[in-house]
């Protein structure tokens, strides 16, 4: 059957959708009214409340397409600002991970022929020398030009490396993460409250301009590449 992976992965897709109405899952694991229980988890063995977030967090950004922002919120609150960031941090990029291999392996052979015939993403996405994947990392992690969902099933389409994928996207997406997270044990510690949330409105503030920086540069100079061709 041509496209079998293809048809494979929407199988798949499908299925999860389906079940996922049926039994609820995004809207329990999405209610962090639901991760209370990991609290209590917290204080009586940290090691496994840390495996147990990393699990739920993976399966519910990567299966679940659940935002991300959502195991941000919850790190902040369970583990405080350094080991949440952190958790939220590993959680997320072995979802990002995870997610890229599915496409690499499900969509690929598929996808990327249709790809490559858009001028635009064939110049910035499979780029003979490589030298765009870094810069095109680091502005879709910085700024959200479509979920990073479906960024990480997307980046398994191209050509850039497993390993390049992973490591920028663990530098590029850690101080959004770290926004978020410091911000929220911000709100949850009255002792410290004003200098996590001062951290917090730092980092935001770094990352909306680093992202609009890059936005404005970047994508302005390969639209006005792309529109001089031919």
């Amino acid at each position: 059957m041509k496209n079998k992976k293809l048809w494979i992965f929407i199988g798949i897709i499908a299925a999860i959708l389906v079940l996922d109405h049926i039994f609820k899952w995004s809207s329990c694991i999405g209610d962090f009214d639901n991760l209370r229980f990991l609290k209590d988890i917290v204080n009586e063995n940290l090691f496994l409340a840390v495996l147990l977030y990393i699990g739920i967090t993976i399966i519910g950004c990567v299966v679940l397409a659940l935002p991300g922002v959502t195991f941000a919120i919850a790190a902040g609150l369970l583990f405080g600002p350094v080991l949440g960031t952190l958790c939220c941090s590993a959680a997320t990029t072995i979802g990002a991970m995870l997610a890229f291999a599915v496409g690499r392996f499900f969509l690929k052979d598929s996808i990327k022929p249709m790809a490559m015939k858009n001028k635009y993403i064939k110049k910035w996405l499979f780029g003979e020398n490589g030298g765009n994947e870094v810069f095109i990392l680091m502005i879709t992690r910085l700024v959200p030009v479509f979920p990073y969902n479906l960024q990480n099933f997307a980046y398994g389409v191209t050509d850039i490396s497993f390993g390049t994928y992973s490591v920028c996207s663990l530098i590029f997406m850690l101080p959004g993460t770290a926004m978020y997270t410091v911000g929220t044990a911000g709100l949850a510690d009255k002792e410290n409250r004003i200098m996590y949330i001062g951290i917090a409105l730092i980092l935001a503030v770094v990352v909306m301009g680093l992202g609009a920086f890059l936005k404005k540069r970047y994508m302005k100079e390969g639209q006005d590449d792309g529109g001089t061709e031919g």
